[in-house]
């Protein structure tokens, strides 16, 4: 089996080779965050909503699908439902929450005038024996053939520092397709909801092909790092949001000792490349 590596991953171990570590190797459980459920169902209620006849598309009808789409994520994963009775404004406030997101949307997007190629998209390619996969929110296809690649995030837009970060999971959807179908993606659009803004980016062949040199370079730096078990923690801005905190060394903590199959363990396909919705859909 190939060594794989999604865009979620690939984010972990930039931000902080321990963090990859802990989510990776040691498999440390988190608990459920209900800002990242919530990501998590405005994605589900606006992929439903293309179901829908193009004229019946309207807010309300997004709306409508928040209830429905939270009960079918409740029944996938009932730990779920413990979270909102922990919020404080309550489950009135957090739904509320989540249809001004969808609301902000349609101030971003008409879907009446939209048919997407695909939702929800498992792309996969192989670059030099190592699997880069991941899923695609939106993909748009002109009738000439042209690609627009759109991915929703329900948090703010990045300040010009942090846009690199933001664009590298979008190139990297960028590199799979274009080595599956032969096509560079004509538009890359990053589209937040909780400050209506949207990030365009046109990549081309050269930006791809970074993207690619990347990829291979951080791929090494991950076999690296299993090869000696050097996984240094990267203190940043991000650790107050991290739920391994208290066992950082950078925050006074200790890692757990590293399983005896660590290395293997950190370049399993089944950990490194695991990809779902719910990973690439965070804010």
């Amino acid at each position: 089996m190939s060594p794989a590596l999604s865009p979620s991953r690939a984010s972990d171990f930039m931000q902080c080779p321990l963090l990859y570590r802990f989510r990776v190797v040691d498999r440390l459980p988190e608990p459920p965050s209900a800002a990242a459920a919530r990501g998590t169902l405005v994605h589900a209620a606006l992929e439903r909503l293309f179901d829908l006849p193009a004229p019946e598309r309207t807010p309300e009808a997004a709306v409508a699908l928040l209830e429905p789409q939270w009960a079918r994520l409740v029944e996938a994963e009932p730990e779920l439902a413990t979270l909102l009775v922990d919020e404080e404004a309550g489950a009135d406030a957090w739904f509320a929450g989540a249809a001004e997101l969808v609301h902000r949307w349609f101030t971003l997007e008409d879907p009446r005038y939209l048919e997407p190629a695909e939702r929800e998209l498992y792309v996969e390619a192989e670059v030099d024996g190592l699997v880069l996969r991941g899923y695609v929110d939106r993909l748009d296809v002109a009738p000439d053939g042209r690609l627009r690649v759109v991915d929703y995030k329900t948090g703010r837009a990045p300040s010009e520092t942090f846009e690199g970060k933001a664009l590298f999971q979008m190139k990297f959807y960028a590199l799979v397709l274009w080595r599956t179908r032969g096509v560079i993606p004509t538009v890359l659009q990053l589209v937040y909801l909780r400050d209506g803004q949207v990030l365009r980016l046109e990549p081309d062949e050269a930006d791809l092909l970074a993207t690619e040199r990347k990829v291979r370079a951080l791929w090494l730096a991950i076999e690296r790092a299993a090869t000696t078990g050097d996984w240094r923690p990267r203190r940043s801005r991000l650790c107050d949001w991290c739920a391994h905190k208290p066992l950082c060394p950078e925050w006074g903590g200790t890692p757990p000792p590293l399983p005896e199959d660590s290395a293997l363990l950190a370049v399993d396909p089944r950990r490194t490349g695991a990809a779902t919705p719910a990973d690439d859909a965070a804010d």
